[in-house]
């Protein structure tokens, strides 16, 4: 059975509290599993969550501050030493070529797994599988970072009231999907556009061109609220966006399900950013994230 949900595993931004680990966010799509920015203590933090290293496939870094990367040592030696029978592909940019090469070889160890590094430095797609393209945008951040986006393919809902009218039944219509056409009658006149779900995840930056491009559009977005709206000063001056700015982005790009996350420590009360997400003008599906969640995709649009 497939499964499309999201794994929060830490939630703070460069402090972690008592009740907030480092980030780390698991998303499962179907099969395959994608590691967005393992900050430290994230290994246990798998633990916690019933997480295995079986379940990465790939791994992707938004920029080299140690609260989205410090976790890449810990992750990289368990995936070798539970012999993890898949390749695994990393992405992060290829400016932190050797940030990444430190926490690859931190220590000693065996290495048992394929792990194939694939650095970003421009925008646009990084991988294609059968159930989605991997995307990437610039973020605007004191460090080079990128944001990530998965985009399923389009498919097509067949539509049975025009089937039976042009007589279509049974093994018919597995052939007509298959060969596109089937006694003069094409896909098209039986069937309509399956719109693919997309998710982005956009961490440490100000508002930017690549923050909405990202967002656009997307059943679920995981973006950074590091800030509220009352010190906004704050977070242009450190690369970071408040409540209100992440809600109106995902208001604007008509997200369907916001996921809030990344909190600075001088906020007990992460209920507020809900508020101030609210007070913003979103009005769809809200979620502020918490440490060990798990938060499914919305289903697909109607």
């Amino acid at each position: 059975m497939s499964v499309r949900e999201l794994v929060v595993l830490g939630t703070a931004s460069q402090v972690p509290t008592r009740h907030r680990n480092h980030n780390g966010y698991l998303l499962r799509w179907d099969g395959e599993g994608v590691l967005f920015d393992p900050g430290e203590g994230t290994q246990r933090q798998m633990l916690r969550a019933g997480v295995a290293a079986h379940d990465v496939h790939r791994i992707c870094v938004t920029h080299f501050h140690g609260d989205h990367s410090l976790g890449l040592a810990g992750v990289i030696q368990r995936i070798n030493l539970d012999k993890v029978p898949h390749p695994v592909t990393a992405h992060y940019p290829r400016s932190g070529q050797r940030f990444f090469d430190r926490l690859r070889y931190a220590t000693a160890y065996r290495e048992t797994v394929a792990l194939a590094e694939e650095p970003v430095d421009t925008d646009g797609p990084l991988a294609r599988t059968p159930g989605y393209t991997l995307e990437a945008r610039r973020l605007s951040h004191p460090v080079e970072a990128y944001g990530y986006r998965l985009v399923e393919p389009d498919g097509r809902r067949m539509l049975p009231d025009r089937l039976a009218a042009h007589g279509i039944k049974g093994p018919d219509v597995g052939r007509l999907q298959r060969e596109g056409s089937l006694k003069g009658v094409a896909l098209e006149d039986v069937s309509e556009v399956r719109r693919g779900q997309r998710f982005a995840f956009v961490m440490d930056t100000r508002l930017c061109d690549g923050v909405y491009a990202l967002a656009e559009g997307c059943d679920m977005l995981v973006i950074e609220s590091t800030f509220l709206d009352e010190d906004e000063e704050l977070a242009v001056e450190f690369g970071h966006l408040t409540a209100g700015q992440a809600a109106r982005v995902a208001r604007e790009a008509g997200v369907r399900h916001l996921v809030l996350t990344h909190f600075s420590q001088r906020y007990p009360d992460p209920d507020e950013f809900g508020r101030q997400a609210r007070a913003a003008g979103y009005e769809a599906d809200l979620t502020v994230a918490r440490d060990l969640q798990r938060i499914p995709l919305p289903k697909r649009r109607a």
